[in-house]
């Protein structure tokens, strides 16, 4: 396995063509099995794949979960393989195998699973038979491209932290002229509006007489990032597409398509040790939630 920096192969489930990619493991920042230690009530519920982190917390403020029958009113509440978690009265599954897909999200979906305003979601429109998952980050309304989807809310939170190292690279097409010297400039990061933005790589591709293609490589994704840091630069965002999130890409994926990552892959990424409770594909134990996080009701006999 490649070593922090050093150049990899990424092929097959990760979607590309075989090139080469940098991308730092993970595996060396990884220490001992989570699964041995005590862990917040919160990243058991995300671990079991019945919803993220936030999710839980609210579920908790909702008084849906309780542990060793007493409800719960914190989320400051540490819990081991000993301690019965319940949600709605129901204990938890048992932690699903870890499973990642590639997703080409269409514009026009919300990332989230569900929507104040009524919109159609990213979650709604999943087809297959996929368990209950949530986006690694998100792609605002208007953006498309490569999603990461994954049944592991824990899993979900560490692959959208920058201390991955991972690049995120996007397709983008602005209307009006673009200065090469500013974009160069982007490399040693951009204030707008009080926020500090890392270094963004980007580079010219084909400028039209109104409009030009950038490709974009970033690697903290904060929310909206390119869209300000174009307007900032008198430049306006009228398509963004990503092509690739660290190691895994859009590849031929087509729009509303889900590919899943193999096992092989995940642990050739993440690391022996971060990826051991892999999936290949299938096995996972029945989730009573759903992808909705309300529980499915049992047929009538």
């Amino acid at each position: 396995m490649a070593g922090p920096g050093r150049t990899r192969i990424c092929r097959g489930s990760c979607g590309g063509t075989g090139r080469a990619i940098k991308s730092r493991t993970m595996a060396a920042k990884t220490k001992s099995p989570v699964a041995q230690k005590p862990k917040r009530v919160a990243k058991m519920l995300a671990r079991a794949g019945l919803c993220s982190r936030r999710e839980a917390e609210r579920w908790i403020a909702a008084g849906r979960v309780a542990v060793d029958g007493k409800t719960l009113a914190t989320p400051a509440v540490t819990v081991t393989a000993e301690n019965t978690v319940t949600v709605d009265g129901d204990p938890i599954p048992a932690a699903a195998p870890m499973r990642l897909w590639r997703y080409h999200k269409p514009p026009g979906l919300v990332t989230s699973h569900g929507d104040p305003q009524g919109r159609p979601t990213v979650f709604e429109r999943l087809t297959g038979t996929l368990p209950r998952v949530v986006s690694v980050g998100r792609l605002d309304l208007n953006s498309e491209g490569l999603l990461l989807l994954t049944n592991d809310g824990e899993l979900a939170r560490r692959l959208e932290l920058p201390s991955t190292g991972w690049t995120r690279r996007y397709r983008v097409r602005v209307h009006g002229t673009v200065n090469e010297r500013k974009l160069k400039a982007l490399e040693k990061g951009v204030t707008v509006s009080g926020i500090k933005y890392g270094p963004i790589r980007a580079a010219l591709d084909k400028q039209n007489r109104a409009n030009a293609w950038l490709t974009v490589s970033l690697e903290e994704g904060r929310n909206r990032e390119i869209r300000k840091v174009m307007e900032h630069m008198g430049l306006e965002v009228n398509r963004l597409i990503r092509l690739a999130y660290g190691p895994f890409q859009l590849g031929n994926l087509k729009r509303g398509q889900t590919s899943e990552v193999t096992g092989k892959v995940l642990r050739e990424q993440l690391g022996e040790q971060e990826a051991g409770t892999v999936s290949g594909a299938g096995g996972v134990p029945r989730n009573p939630w759903g992808r909705s996080g309300t529980k499915k009701q049992e047929p009538k006999k």
